[in-house]
C-alpha cells in the first residue's frame, strides 16, 4: 500500500456521493470526519455525482437531513455538467427533455428551452415519470434530425429499493429503436471531470479522485491525470476490481480511513 500521506497532501478532492458518502438516505461511517477534515486543512472539495434527478440545493438538503451541511457551490451533477456541454455547443438551443427536475432546473437556467416539435437535442437523464409516450416522442424528433443526449452512461444505480435502472438503462430503447448512439456527459466523460477540476481552481496533479465505481469514478479520475482511491463502501469489491486493465492508486474500506489517525 502507498502512503496515504500523499494523498492528505492534495489540494482539491472530487468524492463521489452514493456508495461514499451516503447509501440511499443513510450517510456512511467517517463522513462527517472526512468533511471536518476536509475544512479544518483548508481543503478544495467537490462532491460530484452522475445522478441528474436533484439540483445542488436539494442535495445540500438531502445531506442536512443526515446532519452534514455543505454548502450548494460544493456540489457538481451530470444535469449541470449536460446544460454546460450544450450551452457552449450550441447557446440558447432547445431540448426535449426526459429527466427530473434537476436537469430540467440545469438547462433551463442554462437558457436552454424545452421543446417538444423541432428541438435541436433530445436529452436523457433518471426520473422515475419514465413512460413509452416519451420513447414515441424522443424517436420521432431523433428522426426529424434531433442528437441524442445522456447525463450519464450508468446502466444501474444503487436506491433504497436495491439496484436499479439508470440513465443508459432507460436510453437504450431510444437507441435500438432509431439506431442512433447517444453522447454521454456524465462520470467518466473527461468533459465533466475537466469542470469540476476548474470549479475546483486545482490541477490534476494536486488533485484526487475518491469513488466506489471502477467503470466511472477510477477510470474517469485516471483519464483526467488524477490520484483515485476506490472505497469498499459502495459496489466494488476486492475480488471484482481485478478484472479491470487500470487500477486505483488506493483501495480504503471507506472514506473516513482517509482522515490521519490522532
Amino acid at each position: 500500500m502507498r502512503d496515504l500521506n500523499i494523498i492528505r497532501e492534495k489540494k482539491g478532492f472530487i468524492s463521489d456521493m452514493d456508495g461514499v458518502i451516503y447509501h440511499g438516505s443513510t450517510l456512511l461511517p467517517g463522513v462527517k470526519e472526512f468533511v471536518a477534515w476536509l475544512q479544518k486543512e483548508k481543503k478544495q472539495f467537490l462532491f460530484l455525482t452522475n445522478s441528474s434527478e436533484r439540483s445542488p440545493l436539494e442535495l445540500r438538503k438531502k445531506l442536512q437531513a443526515m446532519g452534514l451541511d455543505i454548502e450548494e457551490s460544493h456540489f457538481y451533477t451530470s444535469a449541470l455538467a449536460t446544460a454546460h456541454f450544450l450551452k457552449t455547443q450550441a447557446p440558447g438551443c432547445s431540448a426535449y427533455i426526459i429527466g427530473a427536475h434537476g436537469l430540467m432546473n440545469a438547462l433551463y437556467d442554462a437558457g436552454i428551452t424545452y421543446n417538444d416539435v423541432n428541438p435541436e437535442y433530445v436529452v436523457v437523464g433518471e426520473t422515475t415519470g419514465y413512460n413509452y409516450e416519451m420513447i414515441i416522442k424522443a424517436t420521432e424528433l431523433i428522426h426529424k434530425g434531433a442528437k441524442l443526449i445522456g447525463t450519464n452512461s450508468d446502466m444501474t444505480g444503487p436506491s433504497d429499493r436495491g439496484i436499479i435502472p439508470a440513465c443508459r438503462a432507460l436510453i437504450a430503447p431510444i437507441e435500438l429503436a432509431t439506431g442512433k448512439k447517444a453522447y454521454f456527459i456524465g462520470k467518466p466523460n473527461p468533459l465533466m471531470m475537466r469542470t469540476g477540476l476548474k470549479r475546483l481552481g486545482v490541477h490534476s496533479e494536486d488533485a484526487v479522485m475518491i469513488g466506489d465505481r471502477m467503470d466511472t469514478d477510477v477510470i474517469g479520475g485516471v483519464e483526467s491525470g488524477m490520484e483515485t482511491v476506490l472505497v469498499l463502501t459502495g459496489v466494488s469489491s476486492r475480488e471484482n476490481i481485478k478484472r479491470f486493465s487500470y487500477q486505483p492508486h488506493y483501495i480504503l474500506n471507506g472514506i473516513g480511513d482517509l482522515v490521519p489517525k490522532k
